[in-house]
C-alpha cells in the first residue's frame, strides 16, 4: 500500500515538475473563459441543451468502453461532428456572448470601434429634455410609449424594420408618434445622435422570456430584449398604469418621475463613467422586486 502511494506521489511530482508559468496562465485563462460561458448560459435554454449533450456523451462513452460496437460507431460519429452541431444549435447564444464581449470596457477602448457616445453637446441635452417632457405628458394621459436610445451598439437591424424620420426630438413630436391607432404608434422609436432616427421599429424578444414577470406587457418585454443584445437605454411608458420605466442591460427599473428620469438620462448619456457601476448595482437590486403593477402593453 505504501509503495502504491509512493508511486502516485512520484507520478504527481513528475507531472508538476513540467508545469511552467505559461501553463499556469493558460489554465487560468481557460478557467475564466469557462466561468464566463457558464455564467452567460445559466437559466437559458442553452443550459438544458448542454446538460442533455453531456449526459448523452457520457452514456455513449460508457457503452463504447463496454464493447458495444454499434454504439461505439455512433459515439465516434457524435464526437466528430459535435463541435459543428453545438455551433449550429447555440448560434443565438454564441452571438449574444460575442455581442457582450464587444460591449466590454476593453473592447470599447479599441480606437476604430469608438463611437460618439455620451458627448455633452446641445443635441444630447435637447434629446434628454424632449424625452423627459414627452414621457411626463404621455404618463399623465396613459399613452404607451417605447423609446430606445442608441449608444455604442448600432441598431441597424431594428431600424430597417421601421420608418426613417431623422427629425429633431420634441415632446410634441413624440406625442404625435405615439397617438393610438396611428401608423407609427406600434413599435419603438430609436434615437441616434440626439435625433429621432426611426419609428415603428420592431425589437427582439428577451432571451429569458419565461423568466420575465407576467405582469409586464409587450413593450416592456421588447425593451428587455433589445437591452440584452445592445448597450441601449430604453424608456417605456405603460398605457395601463402610466408608469415610466427604464431598461438597461436586461434590468428594468420602474416608477420614474420627470425629475428622476432626467437625472438618470443625464448621468448615463452625458456623464456615463461617473455613475456606471452605481447604476448597474442599483438596477440589479431592483430587478428582483420589479413590476408589481399590472401592465398588459
Amino acid at each position: 500500500m505504501i509503495a502504491y502511494l509512493t508511486d502516485i506521489w512520484d507520478n504527481f511530482r513528475s507531472v508538476v515538475s513540467y508545469i511552467t508559468i505559461v501553463d499556469i496562465v493558460d489554465m487560468i485563462f481557460l478557467s475564466a473563459i469557462l466561468f464566463f460561458v457558464i455564467k452567460l448560459m445559466r437559466e437559458t435554454r442553452a443550459e438544458q441543451l448542454i446538460k442533455g449533450i453531456v449526459f448523452f456523451a457520457v452514456v455513449l462513452f460508457i457503452l463504447q468502453q463496454a464493447g458495444f460496437k454499434v454504439m461505439g460507431i455512433i459515439a465516434e460519429t457524435f464526437f466528430n461532428i459535435g463541435i459543428l452541431a453545438i455551433i449550429v444549435m447555440f448560434q443565438p447564444e454564441l452571438r449574444r456572448i460575442l455581442e457582450r464581449v464587444g460591449r466590454t470596457r476593453m473592447a470599447k477602448r479599441i480606437p476604430f470601434l469608438e463611437g460618439n457616445v455620451g458627448a455633452e453637446d446641445a443635441k444630447t441635452v435637447n434629446a434628454i429634455n424632449s424625452i423627459t417632457d414627452a414621457c411626463e405628458h404621455l404618463s399623465r394621459t396613459m399613452t404607451g410609449a417605447l423609446i430606445v436610445i442608441e449608444r455604442q451598439t448600432k441598431l441597424g437591424e431594428q431600424i430597417d424594420t421601421g420608418t426613417i424620420i431623422n427629425a429633431e426630438p420634441s415632446a410634441e413630436l413624440f406625442g404625435n408618434i405615439f397617438v393610438p391607432n396611428t401608423p407609427l404608434h406600434d413599435g419603438a422609436v430609436i434615437m441616434r445622435d440626439g435625433l429621432i432616427h426611426a419609428a415603428a421599429c420592431y425589437l427582439p424578444k428577451p432571451a429569458k422570456e419565461e423568466l420575465v414577470p407576467k405582469e409586464l406587457g409587450t413593450r416592456h418585454r421588447a425593451a428587455i430584449g433589445i437591452s440584452e443584445v445592445s448597450d441601449a437605454i430604453v424608456v417605456v411608458v405603460s398605457e395601463e398604469t402610466g408608469i415610466i420605466s427604464v431598461v438597461e442591460d436586461g434590468n428594468i427599473t420602474r416608477n420614474f418621475s420627470g425629475v428622476t428620469l432626467k437625472k438618470y438620462l443625464t448621468e448615463r448619456l452625458i456623464h456615463p463613467s461617473e455613475n456606471h457601476q452605481k447604476k448597474n448595482r442599483a438596477s440589479k437590486r431592483s430587478s428582483g422586486s420589479k413590476a408589481k403593477e399590472g401592465d398588459k402593453k
